[in-house]
Order: structure tokens, then sequence, then C-alpha cells
């Protein structure tokens, strides 16, 4: 598995992630937080399938 998520993006998806579980929990915006999961997932794995699909990436290019 090749990564393509990095930096800024990595660290936002992770709190973006964190943040809609959290709402979820305490029944602020319901079920749909759970979605949140996605977000974290690839953010921890440095991995996103869409992008793959896409074909693009957010990691910074190796020299």
């Amino acid at each position: 598995m090749k990564f393509n998520v990095g930096g800024l993006d990595r660290i936002l998806r992770i709190i973006v992630g964190i943040v809609l579980i959290a709402l979820a929990v305490t029944g602020t915006i319901g079920v749909w937080g759970w979605i949140g999961i996605v977000p974290l997932v690839t953010g921890l794995f440095k991995f996103c399938p869409l992008y793959s699909i896409i074909g693009i990436s957010s990691c910074p290019m190796k020299r």
C-alpha cells in the first residue's frame, strides 16, 4: 500500500474524525457523526482509496 495522504491533510482528517465521533457519542449530531470513522482511519493509515482512484496524492514527492 502506497501512502497518499500527508502533512496537513492527515492532521485535518484526524481532527475532523475525532470531532465527528465525539459529537456522535454525546448525541449532538446523531448517528451520522459515526461517518467520522472514515477520515480518522484514512488519516491514521495515511492512505485514502478515493485518492488512489482519482490519482492524486497530498504526500510530498520523494527526491
